[in-house]
């Protein structure tokens, strides 16, 4: 079978968690089918005499084993010779990521690229929700201090978030209004995200995976006590969950524009019925997760509608 290769650019396979991961489901599912995976790290792009080159590795996923996956065969690749790219890596959306997207859109007519690298880039996870802002919780998007006090003075409770970060990573719930923390916090990430604290928190998100322009599942993640976090990589707990109308209706309004924007795989959430600002398209995670508390495999649907 020629052009049987699925190149995914990802963090180091030693850094996953196959417990959770949704890059190696992903992988292990389209292996199955008779399809070779090569992998690379984003810092071993290249564009040498016009070619669009990756140092990394082909490599077999397996979930028998301790170890879930073997090294094949390091080698330099010429990634127009594959049938699809996946963009696997964390954020920090940075420079680098910026720079590995303008890469591979240079090969995009040759090789299907997902999520497409223009869109990727186009579309900032936590800013492109300023268009749904009246199915939000009160938020802005600032550095002005002046605008945080006054968002503070009538909202009591305050979210703060990074506006590239993720993961839940420097999040504050600031119930008094610290200016220290708060320029200190400017200091470091530029414009930042202030949203009302919704206290239903408690009980869970909901994350609603997004399929080329369709809803195709949703789980909730319930913070750990004594948390506000609902990251799975923060402690949260993962529960089966169904969609309300309200959430459904949303949700399909945000699958559509996305797809309009060439975006095929996304993940949404939601606190308490309202979108809470993060569509998720760089990396988004969570169907290893969905398949063990539904037995619906995910991936199956992400690589039959990416082949039609």
């Amino acid at each position: 079978m020629t052009n049987n290769i699925v190149a995914i650019q990802g963090n180091h396979p030693s850094r996953l968690d196959p417990i959770t991961d949704t890059s190696i489901f992903l992988a292990n599912e389209i292996q199955n089918k008779n399809y070779r995976i090569f992998y690379y790290d984003p810092k071993n792009l290249s564009i040498i005499n016009s070619k669009v080159i990756a140092e990394g590795f082909f490599i077999k996923f397996t979930y028998k084993q301790k170890k879930f996956f073997k090294i094949l065969k390091k080698q330099k690749l010429d990634l127009t010779k594959c049938k699809f790219i996946l963009i696997r890596q964390d954020p920090p959306f940075n420079l680098e990521y910026i720079s590995t997207t303008y890469i591979l859109d240079s090969i995009k007519t040759k090789v299907r690229v997902v999520n497409d690298p223009s869109s990727i880039r186009s579309i900032s996870e936590k800013l492109y929700s300023a268009k749904y802002l009246k199915f939000m919780p009160n938020t802005i998007f600032t550095q002005n201090i002046n605008e945080i006090k006054n968002f503070f003075k009538k909202n009591k409770k305050i979210i703060l978030k990074p506006i590239n970060s993720y993961s839940g990573n420097n999040i504050h719930l600031l119930k008094k209004f610290d200016l220290k923390l708060i320029k200190k916090f400017i200091k470091k990430h530029d414009h930042i995200i202030c949203q009302k604290y919704l206290p239903k928190i408690i009980h869970g998100d909901k994350r609603v995976f997004l399929i080329n322009g369709k809803i195709v599942g949703a789980i909730s993640r319930v913070p750990k006590k004594g948390s506000f976090l609902s990251n799975m990589s923060k402690g949260a707990r993962p529960i089966n969950t169904k969609l309300t109308r309200v959430e459904k209706k949303i949700s399909k309004l945000v699958a559509h524009n996305l797809r309009k924007e060439n975006i095929f795989f996304a993940g949404i959430d939601f606190i308490d019925q309202k979108l809470n600002g993060d569509i998720n398209v760089t990396s988004p995670t969570g169907l290893k997760t969905y398949y063990d508390l539904t037995n619906i495999n995910l991936a199956k649907t992400f690589w039959k509608e990416l082949k039609a």
